[in-house]
């Protein structure tokens, strides 16, 4: 089968299409022909050396896919021709993926397999750290970074079907697609300071959870953002992990609680307890069309390189997706 590989760790220009074995399938697996899957940032971690797979798990780039069951356990709910979706710690970047059925949701009929594969990293992630990390309830107010992103554009939507406020930090030209999905306020982050404005709007009483995948930098004015009991889950350090300076008080005094998690590596049960719960509760919403994934742009697995760049370069509000054709 084609996936997309690596001459070595670095830049974009390493990755190229190249023939390896089609998975086997293990007992409480899924054979799936994969026909759309999508690019994360992880991906691009893994392609500099700087995040690896789990142990076990395939050294294939790609976290998540939609496609098309071609194999399965004679007992199993999946069987061949069922449409799904999948959540995975690596493979999707291949025309051919084994996924474990506890990580697999049913595709809604209205939704194309190119939609499909814009759901389930970034809806879960969301999911994840908003509710299971996050301990959100309606009525709560949320503070999500990179609100332009594709997490970020899935966390407003989550929060808005939950009936609580969402503001985001995004850069101006992804303010119109934030406000439209229900953010309350965009804060443009290189001209505006975030903690000023968030306390501001709050009446000085700070928002009941940040998501945050800025790190070092965003640690001060997070803590000062955060109300009494509020809790800050951080989920990437794209502006740098070593906080310097950080005056512990206001955390004790506020009693906030600082939560740290990937998802990548989190176990088998844990993903499939959190793919379930998010299934129950949001999955008939994109058949309704109250929640919907948003796409950025459509790349062919011919052009991996190039969607990395795209990615690299900031210019993507949502998900940029890879079409895989036979």
């Amino acid at each position: 089968m084609r996936a997309v590989q690596l001459h070595k760790h670095g830049s974009a220009d390493e990755l190229f299409i190249g023939e390896v074995a089609i998975p086997e399938r293990k007992s409480g697996q899924v054979l799936v022909q994969v026909r759309a899957t999508a690019l994360n940032r992880a991906d691009l971690l893994q392609r500099q050396g700087k995040y690896p797979p789990p142990e076990g798990e395939s050294n294939i780039l790609g976290l998540e896919m939609a496609g098309e069951v071609i194999e399965s356990d004679s007992e199993s709910r999946w069987q061949p021709g069922a449409k799904v979706m999948a959540l995975l710690a690596g493979g999707g970047q291949a025309e051919y993926a084994a996924v474990p059925e506890s990580l697999l949701m049913a595709i809604p009929d209205n939704l194309s397999f190119t939609e499909a594969a814009a759901i389930p990293e970034v809806f879960l992630t969301a999911y994840q750290t908003m509710f299971f990390e996050g301990k959100s309830k309606p009525g709560h107010s949320v503070l999500i970074h990179a609100g332009g992103s594709g997490v970020g554009t899935a966390a407003i939507q989550l929060a808005k079907a939950e009936g609580m406020q969402a503001y985001v930090t995004c850069s101006k030209p992804k303010h119109k697609t934030c406000l439209e999905l229900g953010a309350t306020l965009a804060i443009d982050y290189k001209v505006e300071a975030f903690d000023e404005i968030i306390l501001e709007k709050t009446d000085y009483k700070g928002v009941n959870i940040i998501l945050d995948f800025i790190g070092a930098p965003n640690i001060k004015p997070n803590v000062r953002s955060l109300g009494n009991g509020g809790r800050l889950v951080m989920i990437a350090l794209m502006g740098g992990f070593n906080a310097i300076d950080i005056n512990l008080i206001p955390i004790m005094h506020k009693h906030l609680t600082i939560v740290g998690t990937t998802l990548r590596s989190r176990s088998l049960e844990y993903k499939g307890r959190l793919v379930a719960a998010f299934a129950e509760k949001f999955l008939h919403q994109f058949s309704t069309g109250s929640i919907k994934p948003v796409i950025d742009s459509v790349f062919k697995l011919e052009d991996i390189a190039l969607a990395h760049r795209h990615m690299e370069a900031n210019k993507n509000t949502g998900k940029i997706v890879i079409e895989i054709k036979e």
